[in-house]
Parts: structure tokens; C-alpha cells; sequence
């Protein structure tokens, strides 16, 4: 059975497809037929560092007594909004769920003020990006597997954690091993 038969049959012309994918940092044997953004997306989900977002606060709200906000539950809820904006452009959910569950993996707790206050107390050492801390997390930090450091995510999710930007993103530099000038697939937008 080809990746192709199991993946949603009415995907748009212009979304990823698993088939299609530039492939992974280190080769691998998979026994089961499960696409490669859904194994990502299964990857992400049972990582340390998922489960540690239970820890991380992004927003403290003063008005609203003891009431504050994790990664954990906005991640969550991104990958919520995110699938349901996907399936309605018929555009690859599970890459889009990767990617919406793995998009602060990085992240300083205390949101995003923490994360400037890391990036001035670290200018002296290239600064902190929480996109490049997110590309290290899955990349080396995570310790899943005996022949390799990482989730060994495929190409399009770890270029689009690299690639995400907002105004709080602000990848600096060219990234060894991303394309240059080139914007990632749809599902990273």
C-alpha cells in the first residue's frame, strides 16, 4: 500500500503530501503504512518535551484571579483551529497538527516577555530564539531512539518550526540545511 491510498484523497493541488516529502535527517525502516506527517504528529505528541509544556506559562491573567495559561492548553488549541482551517482548505491536517503542536516546544515560560528577557541575557551568545531552541528540541535534545539524537521529524515540519514567524519571530541568518529564500509548505503559514 503506497503513503498516497492513505492519506486524505481530497487534498488540494497545493497541500503537502507525505509521498512528496523531502525525507528525514536519518534514514529509517517503517513497518506500518501511517503517512510521515502523521508519524510526526505521533512523535511530537509523546515527546518529553510535549508533556513539559504542561509546565510552561504563556499568560498570566491579573484580572482573573488565579487563572493563567500553559503551552500545554495553547498548543492544543492551535492545533485545534488549525486542523478545522486545514480541512476546510483541504490542506494536510496531520501536517498542519504537527506543526501547530510543535511550534513552542522552545519556549521560555512567562511568555513572551520571557523570552525577550532570555534573549538580552544571552545577546553575548547569539541571543535566544524560542524557533531555533524548538529545532533543537526536536532535533538533539529529545532522546527517543538508540541510533539517532531527536524525533527524526520529517523535513517540512522541522523547516516549518524554523520558519514560523510572527512578530515574535525573528529567525536571524541563514539555518544550515533549510532552503534559502524559500517560504515552507502552506500547512507551516
Amino acid at each position: 500500500m503506497r503513503l498516497e491510498s492513505v492519506e486524505r484523497p481530497d487534498l488540494a493541488g497545493y497541500a503537502a503530501k507525505s509521498s512528496a516529502s523531502l525525507g528525514r535527517r536519518y534514514r529509517e525502516v517503517f513497518r506500518d503504512q501511517r503517512p510521515a506527517f502523521e508519524r510526526d504528529r505521533d512523535r511530537i505528541i509523546h515527546s518529553a518535551a510535549f508533556r513539559r509544556l504542561e509546565y510552561k506559562t504563556q499568560v498570566f491573567v491579573n484580572h482573573e484571579g488565579d487563572y493563567y495559561r500553559t503551552r500545554l492548553t495553547h498548543s492544543l488549541e492551535v492545533a485545534q483551529i488549525g486542523r478545522a482551517v486545514a480541512r476546510r482548505l483541504r490542506l494536510n491536517e496531520e501536517l498542519t497538527e504537527a506543526l501547530a503542536l510543535a511550534h513552542d516546544l522552545g519556549h521560555t515560560p512567562f511568555g513572551h516577555t520571557g523570552e525577550e528577557v532570555l534573549n538580552r541575557l544571552m545577546k553575548d551568545h547569539g541571543g535566544f530564539e524560542h524557533n531555533r531552541q524548538s529545532l533543537r528540541v526536536v532535533d538533539e535534545l529529545e532522546e527517543r531512539y538508540a541510533g539517532f539524537n531527536g524525533l527524526n521529524l520529517s523535513f517540512e515540519v522541522r523547516e516549518g518550526l524554523i520558519k514560523h514567524a510572527s512578530p515574535y519571530d525573528t529567525p536571524s541568518g541563514q539555518i544550515d540545511g533549510f532552503l534559502p529564500g524559500v517560504v515552507p509548505v502552506i500547512e507551516a503559514q
